[in-house]
């Protein structure tokens, strides 16, 4: 049997964390028994679907990396499918149409709650001799009047439901429109679906989903429902916890190893291992080892991670990660090599933002300089040694950060000081303020005209 999982998140929003977490999940399982992994947009809520929402669902996967093998479907496109398949189960007497009024429907609905029972339909359309005329009705599933569906869950274990609490579904409206459980069910048949990953909220559905697959004859899929991320106060994770849509990650700074890697350990573990690179997660993951509990999103863990990848992963394609950033800052970084910057500031960032954000001076023309900073270092003792530094950079014929070190060091002893008093002031006047990585290199990026330029500057601010 060749593995076939699915990914089927509707267009009503962002693309959700949880709903990228349900995808990796889905994904890792079918490249792991070399299956195939399917992108099914549900966009039958024509209200509520945008074309801006189906975009962000295909950037966020193309993002992450996550390449599907078929699609991207679109329910949209298969009305007449699910009109064939709603006829077939009217003709073979498995659906009904029912006329039933949504005034009857609602009084019928509080007396079951007065009673404390629960809310079903009473089927009394079920089996109606005559059609009452000038009513459009609905079609409705005839769910099995007794027994039981057993859930062979993958990560829960068995959950069982009782028949009689399952009541017939309603697969059609009234202006003939497919219902969402029905077409999940037409669409994992014909897709020839062997595994359902999907979030712990689509648990209920499932029975009643069986009962419609077992009714058309399908074999049926194997279901695993992933719990639900809580937020770091134990809600379940929404806006109010800050970024939780998948791009929001990228516009923060986020890499998307480092976001897949946080995810996949989210619920799933194997032994005490932290850092799983694409592969391992494909060799390692075990979805019958999922836990059955919800998980806490930590959002110092998925710094520490996206910290560790961005010092650990090779630094030219960092730099077209950090590029990203420079360009929604409206930075033309055309003349910097951005694969250095990765390397002298990944220790100092844990964001990719932050590290656009703390690399400014090496892009603009002028600095901005913290008035503190120039105040504590820009002093008259500073003048000369800046004059006279300024001075043999310019000269400088080799353009290396070593040779750059070199001439520090020589205004040092030429005005007899230690190296940090004219390396801060140096830091102060090329940078805007006191901390950047080693001054040497720090120079040698931001390039030999900018550098005198800003020495000059600087200098010009000292005090007389």
């Amino acid at each position: 049997m060749t593995i076939r999982t699915r990914f089927a998140p509707s267009p009503t929003g962002y693309l959700h964390v949880g709903g990228v977490r349900t995808a990796l999940f889905s994904w890792l399982y079918a490249r792991k028994h070399h299956g195939t992994f399917i992108l099914r947009i549900e966009d039958t809520d024509r209200e509520r679907s945008t074309d801006e929402s189906v975009q962000a669902i295909l950037d966020g996967m193309a993002w992450l990396n996550l390449a599907h093998d078929e699609g991207p479907f679109y329910q949209t496109q298969r009305f007449d499918r699910y009109r064939e398949v709603i006829q077939q189960l009217l003709d073979e007497g498995k659906a009904y149409h029912c006329y039933c009024s949504k005034e009857r429907l609602e009084t019928l609905r509080n007396q079951q709650m007065a009673n404390k029972e629960k809310p079903r339909y009473d089927g009394q359309c079920r089996h109606l001799t005559h059609a009452p005329e000038g009513i459009q009705p609905v079609v409705r599933f005839k769910n099995p009047v007794d027994g039981e569906v057993v859930v062979a869950d993958l990560i829960k274990g068995n959950v069982v439901f009782k028949n009689t609490e399952l009541d017939d579904l309603i697969i059609a409206r009234s202006d003939g429109t497919p219902t969402y459980n029905f077409t999940v069910v037409v669409d994992d048949w014909d897709m020839r679906i062997t595994h359902v990953i999907r979030g712990d909220d689509h648990l209920n559905n499932t029975p009643r989903q069986m009962n419609i697959l077992a009714a058309l004859g399908a074999t049926l899929p194997q279901y695993a429902h992933v719990p639900m991320i809580l937020g770091d106060d134990g809600q379940r994770l929404s806006k109010r916890h800050g970024a939780v849509s998948v791009l929001n990650y990228q516009e923060q700074g986020f890499l998307p190893e480092a976001v897949l890697n946080y995810l996949v350990r989210l619920g799933w573990a194997h032994g005490d291992q932290e850092i799983f690179s694409r592969q391992e997660m494909i060799d390692l993951f075990d979805i019958s080892q999922v836990n059955g509990k919800p998980s806490a999103f930590n959002t110092e863990k998925l710094l520490w991670l996206n910290q560790h990848y961005m010092k650990t992963n090779p630094p030219e394609q960092v730099a077209d990660f950090l590029k990203f950033q420079l360009d929604r800052m409206g930075i033309d970084a055309r003349d910097i090599p951005l694969a250095e910057i990765v390397k002298i500031q990944a220790e100092r960032s844990k964001t990719l933002k932050e590290m656009a954000e703390n690399s400014l001076y090496f892009f603009n023309d002028a600095v901005t300089f913290d008035e503190k900073a120039v105040q504590k270092n820009l002093t008259q003792d500073a003048a000369n040694p800046l004059i006279e530094l300024g001075k043999r950079l310019e000269n400088l014929t080799e353009w290396t950060a070593a040779a750059i070190h070199a001439e520090i060091h020589h205004v040092a002893a030429q005005f007899d000081l230690k190296l940090g008093k004219v390396a801060q002031p140096l830091r102060v006047a090329v940078t805007g303020g006191t901390v950047s990585p080693p001054i040497d290199i720090t120079v040698f990026l931001i390039g030999k005209m900018r550098t005198v330029a800003r020495i000059q500057r600087a200098v010009s601010l000292i005090p007389k």
